[in-house]
C-alpha cells in the first residue's frame, strides 16, 4: 500500500524542534532524500572569511559547462548577501571526521567572526575567484555565479546555481574509489523520514557513500 501525502501538512506531524517547520518543508521530510554535505566558502562584507555548511544541492552540467546548483539558500544569510555582492563563491567537500569543525562555524557565525578560525580550518587561496577555500577539504570548487531564482517567491530561499571554473582535489582521491566513497570521502546528509502513519519525527543522519556494484 502506497501512502499519499500531500502540499498541507498532515495534522498530526510532529516537529523535531520547535522551528522545524518554518524551516523545511514537511514535504522534505517524507521524502527524505540523501545528499551531499558541503562548506561554501565567501568573503564577509568586512573582509572576514565566511563558511557556510549546506547541502540541498546537485552538480551536473553538459560538454559546455560544469555546474553548482544549490537549491535551499537561505536569503537572509551572510553566505547569499556575499554571493550577490562578489558574483562567486567557493565549494569544499570534507569527510565526516570535520563534522563537529563545521558545526562550529554555524554556532560562531557574527558579522566579525573569522569562521575559518572558529571551526580551525586553514584558508587557501582561490585562483580563478575571488574567494578563501578550505585547505582541509579534499575537493574544492572555484564558482562564478551564473543565476539565482527565488523558486517559491517567498523571499525565504534561493536556488543559486554557479558555473565551476576550477577543481581541485587531494591526490589520492584521484586513484580509486576507496577514499571518495568511505569514512574519508564524501559526507551525506538524509533528513530524518517522517512516519507518516504516527507523525513522529526522526533524527536527521550523517552517512558515507557505500558501493553496492559496479556499473
Amino acid at each position: 500500500m502506497k501512502l499519499e501525502v500531500g502540499r498541507k501538512r498532515p495534522d498530526n506531524f510532529k516537529p523535531l524542534y520547535p522551528e522545524e517547520f518554518e524551516l523545511f518543508s514537511h514535504l522534505e521530510l517524507v521524502s527524505a532524500i540523501p545528499q551531499a554535505l558541503f562548506a561554501v566558502t565567501t568573503w564577509k562584507e568586512n573582509g572576514k572569511p565566511n563558511i557556510c555548511f549546506h547541502s540541498w544541492s546537485c552538480f551536473h552540467g553538459d560538454k559546455t559547462a560544469f555546474f553548482a546548483v544549490m537549491g535551499g539558500l537561505y536569503q537572509h544569510t551572510h553566505t547569499f548577501a556575499n554571493i550577490k555582492r562578489d558574483k562567486c563563491f567557493g565549494i569544499n567537500f570534507l569527510p565526516v571526521s570535520f563534522y563537529d569543525r563545521l558545526i562550529e562555524t554555524i554556532n560562531n557565525n557574527g558579522d566579525d567572526t573569522d569562521e575559518f578560525k572558529a571551526g580551525g580550518f586553514t584558508a587557501e587561496e582561490a585562483k580563478t575567484v575571488n574567494v578563501p577555500l578550505i585547505k582541509e577539504a579534499f575537493l574544492s570548487m572555484e564558482c562564478v555565479l551564473k543565476d539565482i531564482s527565488d523558486l517559491s517567491g517567498a523571499g525565504i530561499t534561493a536556488m543559486v546555481t554557479g558555473e565551476v571554473q576550477r577543481i581541485t582535489i587531494d591526490e589520492e582521491y584521484t586513484k580509486g574509489y576507496e577514499k571518495r566513497y568511505g569514512k574519508d570521502g564524501f559526507m551525506l546528509l538524509a533528513p530524518g523520514p517522517q512516519n507518516v502513519i504516527t507523525g513522529e519525527p526522526k533524527k536527521t543522519v550523517i552517512a558515507n557513500v557505500n558501493i553496492e556494484r559496479f556499473d
